[in-house]
């Protein structure tokens, strides 16, 4: 039940503006969209400042924030705070002084628009190509599922709207703009949203410290003295396994979260049209306090869950939202603010990720393997209708709750990364790593998925395929840690056999134009 107060008409009123202002911004960035390189890539001259923003819009989707944040807010307390802080140090800062620079000169160098383009250049290997970008968009479509549902709840509660609406609604809005105006207009609104959410989560905090569940200080001093401070347990559950105790939930998640980030084509696409070395500099520092407020402010404020609700409730996921609604230091006009920072974190994440697939398919799909003499006017119109598809596909699995779709979404993330993190990291540092290893840590890492899945299953009790599956699932922070793990060991053995066999074959698995940018981009590295 709603507890806040004031007229409901200043939340529309911020909701109307908010809609208006995302249409501004697909008219006024047409132009920059025009080139196929311009709607992809906004013809790579994305400053520090916009791309910071691009990148940490798309970390945090509204699933951290009513779902993630409001779960391990409630099993690990205080704790979950460490989440936040390592997105922003490990997943922010480490990852864009690691990454950005080289995936930039290397995207440059090769002519790269996609994630599964580079490989092909780096790789020396069509295939690579197609079989990243089958990955790609196969496991984006339940992340993108996930996303529409995570502000289903608040829009019914405060607006009264529908959710199949509020996901067409969504829908339109987002095809819209990033039809007219691409990748540019995406950046342009990732930067407005950023804003958004930088507010809403201080103002969210803010709120609330001062409800009287929480007191301030008073309710953080009870968290700690009843077990829920900043170092969970690392005592076993009632089920018996490490892997349940709040520190294995800690450090599973902290891992997946904030080294998943590193190859998941969402995030690394951005690097790609960062404008030049100060732009990158700059957006270090940038991303790293964007994720720190952001994502640290929305770990903070699942943390005092457990002030609202003593035992864990039977559906966690709407575990903020019901504080919020019954938060009495709430007024519309704020509950508003909140819920077009839920909405900002949602079109800023699954604006990149249509982005991202239908790249994918246009790029290396269709221009690949279809159609390889398209034009570049064939390529980009084809680029703008994938866009809306995939907007449109997610939403029609997202209303009719295709739950086979939507289970997938938690292991998305960690086999993605598992996918594609040896083959990333290792082809910006090491000259020796080829496309033996790239198809090996992709295959690896898919096999190993579904193998876990089912193992965790049958260890957590399951007997039919539905619970194996559904138990299983529950892993998949663990699951998604071993397969980025397993990435980055099978990638440079499965590389250094397929040299040797190479070398006895004669062949020379990576192009001699290849190896050549290769070394002048370690020169270039060196040099700086």
């Amino acid at each position: 039940m709603l507890a806040v107060t004031g007229g409901i008409w200043s939340a529309y009123l911020i909701l109307v503006l908010y809609v208006l202002a995302m249409v501004a911004v697909g008219v006024v960035t047409y132009k920059k969209s025009k080139s196929l390189d311009g709607f992809l890539l906004g013809e790579r001259g994305m400053g520090g400042w916009m791309s910071a923003f691009a990148y940490g819009t798309t970390y945090f989707s509204a699933v951290v924030f009513i779902g993630y944040a409001g779960t391990y807010g409630m099993s690990l307390g205080l704790g979950a705070v460490w989440i936040g802080i390592a997105n922003a140090i490990l997943g922010s800062l480490v990852a864009w002084l690691v990454l950005a620079k080289r995936t930039r000169n290397l995207s440059q160098r090769y002519s790269a628009s996609t994630m599964a383009e580079l490989f092909e250049k780096r790789y020396n290997s069509r295939h690579i190509k197609l079989y990243a970008a089958i990955v790609i968009f196969i496991f984006l479509i339940p992340y993108s599922t996930s996303v529409y549902q995570g502000i289903a709840y608040l829009s019914e509660a405060v607006f009264g709207l529908d959710f199949v609406w509020c996901v067409v609604i969504m829908a339109v809005l987002v095809g819209v703009y990033l039809f007219v105006g691409g990748y540019f207009a995406n950046a342009v609104s990732n930067f407005i949203q950023g804003i958004i959410m930088l507010i809403g989560v201080v103002v969210m905090i803010i709120l609330m410290l001062k409800a009287p569940e929480v007191n301030g200080i008073e309710g953080l001093k009870h968290l700690i003295e009843s077990g829920y401070g900043f170092f969970p347990s690392a005592e076993t559950t009632a089920t018996g396994s490490w892997f349940d105790s709040p520190a294995a939930q800690l450090i599973f998640n902290l891992l997946l979260t904030s080294f998943g980030i590193w190859a998941v084509p969402q995030s690394v696409q951005k690097f790609f049209a960062i404008r030049n070395d100060r732009a990158v500099l700059q957006g270090s520092v940038i991303s790293t306090f964007f994720a720190l407020i952001v994502g640290g402010g929305a770990y903070f404020n699942g943390s005092l869950a457990r002030l609202f609700y003593p035992e864990m409730p039977a559906d966690p996921s709407n575990i903020i939202p019901n504080i919020l609604l019954s938060n009495e230091m709430m007024s519309y006009a704020v509950l508003g603010l909140i819920f077009v920072l839920v909405l900002s974190a949602s079109m800023s994440t699954l604006s990149s990720l249509a982005l991202v697939s239908s790249s994918s398919v246009c790029m290396d799909i269709y221009r690949g393997y279809i159609n390889k003499g398209a034009t570049d006017k064939q390529v980009n119109l084809l680029a703008r209708i994938l866009c809306f598809v995939f907007v449109i596909i997610s939403a029609v699995f997202a209303i009719f709750e295709v739950d086979a779709i939507v289970t997938l979404m938690s292991l998305s993330w960690g086999t993605l990364s598992g996918c594609f993190l040896g083959p990333y990291v290792y082809g910006l540092y090491w000259k020796r790593a080829n496309k033996v290893g790239a198809y090996a840590s992709v295959t690896a890492t898919l096999a190993t998925t579904i193998t876990l899945i089912f193992v965790f299953g049958k260890i957590g009790g399951g007997e039919s395929f539905t619970e194996l599956l559904s138990l299983g699932i529950k892993r998949a922070p663990v699951i998604g840690v071993f397969c980025m793990v397993e990435s980055m060991i099978v990638t440079p053995i499965a590389s250094l056999i397929g040299e040797a066999v190479a070398k006895r074959k004669g062949v020379a698995l990576n192009a001699p134009e290849v190896a050549e940018k290769e070394e002048v981009a370690e020169t270039v590295a060196a040099n700086e």
